[in-house]
């Protein structure tokens, strides 16, 4: 399964606000930290495996530079457990059948 740019915009935008990395006790948000789009990107790849394997072989896959770059972590290493679940939630109805996130008058059916 593939994202369209609107679907992986979507997934982007769901993400940039919502998931943070920890340094030192501080929250910098994906978005912020211009890592948002990446990890959609590297997301939208491995849908098929379904929101839990799709989100840890994400993280592991995705370096991030540390300092002036000398030294990279995977994303993983950086993000606290609790978001793990955050991420599989975002995820999940970009796995299922129809591809795109609900919208807000499904959820009133």
């Amino acid at each position: 399964m593939t994202l369209s740019a609107a679907q992986l915009g979507d997934l982007s935008d769901a993400i940039a606000d919502r998931i943070y990395v920890q340094v030192a006790g501080w929250h910098l948000y994906l978005g912020d930290a211009k890592l948002a789009r990446p990890l959609a990107e590297e997301l939208a790849g491995l849908l098929s495996q379904g929101p839990a394997a799709a989100v840890r072989m994400a993280l592991e896959r995705l370096q991030v530079p540390i300092g002036a770059g000398s030294t990279r972590l995977p994303l993983a290493r950086l993000i606290p457990p609790g978001q793990l679940l955050d991420l599989e939630e975002i995820l999940e109805p970009f796995c299922s059948d129809t591809g795109r996130p609900p919208l807000a008058t499904d959820a009133r059916d």
